[in-house]
């Protein structure tokens, strides 16, 4: 993705309205850290032990999420993972991230100048560098599979929703945020990688190394995404059958494609524990690999937490979803694979996340909102081509623009209060 984004040769008008509005969507969650930083919001203790953990292991210490690095917590000053609520804790190892998260939290602080004093503003930028890579890259894939799918269209449609989205903006910035941006990031490439990869079955050529660069794409995304949040490896499961629909006739092909992958991203999980097979066998014992409690999806309440949640987060797509739902299940034309994979693949998260009231984060949210621009992108694009076009068009922009200037307006109103 990245190299065709840069590509010379493929440069115009579409790569730079797309860079322009990632360029906005990076000022948004810098300002927002500036306005926190000023504030005195500092990332929060969960945080910030993350943070020492994966420093401590880089230097060579105790493998970040495990027994020895929670006991050493009294040297940071900051109170127990375990008794603070975000992270959880059983038996010393951390249940919900393996050591991948705490080492990408600490990566900036490996290469700080000294001139940056972690409490200043400007220090807060440097340590928020993987957030705030991971948010500029999810938004620039969600254009490019959204482009590839449904045209300049709904690259836009999809990219605009994700850069004036506030969830997406706390979810890179938030000084309370735990950083999920890079689980985000890799379910959303794991599922589409496969389907790229699926794609390419139908050519008459050799499985595996023809699609090595995939195969290496699918097994980054899915390391990404579950040594950041265990609970996605969901997304490894949901990719077979995905794969398996858009290739049925190449079965075989399929399984070792995702046999291939998966064990490459099982290689890269246990470098994470910097190859320790005893310590790597004991945390995936402790991991909770599936946060689900059926009871939740009987309870009121839990519905709504999350529309109450998804309102705060993304105000335009809730307005937009019942019309494009309306318009898919009323519209022959607009239930296809396209349009079909991201609303099952969101229907989905958010039922685990209905089902996973107590779980300490919001990755499996995030993923759910992002299928959900997609999906709403692919159905409005579609809209746009038909008779009553300019009308469908009027009332998106006029959404999307009320949506982008109220979200200035409200970062702005922050740095006042």
């Amino acid at each position: 993705m990245i190299r065709r984004f840069l590509d010379p040769g493929s440069l115009g008008a579409p790569q730079f309205i797309a860079a322009a509005l990632l360029l906005v969507y990076l000022l948004q969650c810098g300002w927002l850290v500036l306005v926190e930083t000023k504030q005195g919001a500092l990332p929060d203790s969960n945080r910030a032990l993350c943070i020492y953990q994966g420093l401590e292991q880089w230097k060579g210490g105790a493998i970040a999420g495990t027994p020895l690095s929670l006991r050493s917590e009294a040297a940071t000053g900051v109170p127990s993972a375990g008794r603070a609520g975000h992270l959880r804790v059983r038996d010393g190892f951390d249940q919900d991230r393996s050591p991948l998260y705490y080492l990408i939290s600490a990566a900036p602080l490996l290469v700080r100048p000294a001139a940056l004093p972690p409490d200043s503003p400007i220090g807060q930028l440097w340590i928020a560098t993987p957030y705030l890579f991971f948010g500029v890259m999810l938004g620039g894939s969600l254009w490019y599979v959204s482009r590839r799918l449904y045209g300049n269209a709904g690259g836009y449609i999809a990219l605009a929703l994700y850069c004036f989205s506030p969830a997406m903006i706390v979810g890179v910035a938030g000084a309370q945020s735990l950083g999920e941006m890079g689980a985000v990031w890799g379910a959303f490439g794991t599922i589409f990688t496969a389907i790229a990869v699926a794609h390419t079955l139908y050519a008459p050529r050799e499985v595996v190394l023809w699609n090595w660069r995939r195969i290496l794409l699918l097994g980054l995304s899915l390391v990404l995404a579950v040594g950041n949040q265990f609970s996605l490896a969901v997304v490894a499961l949901a990719a077979l059958p995905l794969m398996l629909w858009v290739a049925p006739i190449r079965k075989r092909a399929v399984l070792a494609i995702w046999g291939t992958a998966s064990a490459f991203a099982g290689g890269l999980f246990f470098a994470s524990y910097f190859a320790q097979p005893a310590l790597f066998g004991q945390a995936l014992w402790h991991a909770r690999w599936l946060d689900f409690e059926p009871n939740a999806l009987v309870t009121p309440i839990s519905y709504s937490h999350v529309v109450q949640e998804m309102l705060r987060g993304a105000l335009p797509l809730m307005i937009a979803l019942p019309a494009a739902l309306i318009a898919y299940f009323a519209w022959k034309r607009a239930r296809y694979f396209g349009n079909t994979a991201p609303l099952l693949i969101a229907a989905c998260f958010l039922t685990l996340t209905l089902g996973a009231p107590n779980f300490p984060g919001r990755g499996l949210q995030l993923t759910a909102l992002v299928f959900l621009f997609v999906f709403v992108a692919g159905v409005f694009a579609d809209l746009l081509e038909t008779k009553r076009g300019l009308i469908v068009a009027a009332g998106l922009s006029g959404l999307l623009m009320a949506s982008a200037i109220w979200n200035l307006l409200q970062l702005a109103r922050l740095a006042h209060n």
